[in-house]
């Protein structure tokens, strides 16, 4: 089961307990089912972009599921159970335990470069794995975009094979990346080779 905290703009957070408060939405997904858990006082505004976070989600899915939207003091059947183990907390598995949900700041990124200030390597990288984000491509896709790329830095390209990119591309598929983190990562190992090809 994977939860995150939706923000006021729809980013996505990663969280393992949940308070439920009025004015909080989460958006959880247990494989089967994507709900969205609205608090009382969540306007109708934040409420659509919610959902339309949460298609996005879906859509990205290799088999799509139902979305379920459940309002505060509403909520029903096997839900009350997920929301009970929420406010305890989830125990992190120790073999997925990693950083903290990335969380791509392109709107805060393209405020200060209309500001006036020219954008480094982070802010180059942020915008690129916005741009790759709204392609659409499918999560098997990034993994194997990845898979290449990283393969790339370890070997010369002609002498990969066509069994080592696929075995990359499981590995990376079973990681448990976000689909955030992996247009990050193929962004960042793209301005990496850029870089390095510029100074070489």
């Amino acid at each position: 089961m994977i939860v995150y905290n939706v923000g006021i703009r729809g980013g996505l957070k990663k969280i393992r307990k949940a308070d439920f408060n009025e004015d909080e939405v989460y958006l959880i997904d247990d494989t089967k089912s994507l709900y969205i858990w609205l608090g009382s006082s969540i306007s109708k505004k934040r409420k659509e972009l919610s959902v339309n976070k949460a298609n996005l989600l879906n859509n990205k899915k290799e088999i799509p599921v139902s979305i379920q939207i459940v309002n505060q003091n509403k909520e029903f059947g096997s839900f009350l159970d997920i929301k009970d183990l929420l406010q305890k907390g989830i125990n992190p598995k120790q073999d997925l335990d990693r950083r903290p949900e990335l969380e791509i700041q392109y709107e805060e990124t393209v405020e200060l470069i209309d500001a006036g200030i020219n954008p480094d390597l982070e802010a180059e990288i942020t915008i690129a794995a916005h741009k790759l984000s709204q392609e659409n491509k499918s999560y098997k896709e990034l993994c194997s975009i990845l898979a290449q790329l990283q393969l790339n830095l370890l070997k010369d390209s002609k002498s990969m094979l066509k069994k080592d990119i696929e075995k990359k591309t499981l590995e990376i598929f079973k990681s448990s990346s976000t689909y955030e983190e992996l247009c990050w990562l193929i962004a960042e190992l793209k301005a990496i080779k850029n870089k390095h090809s510029f100074t070489s």
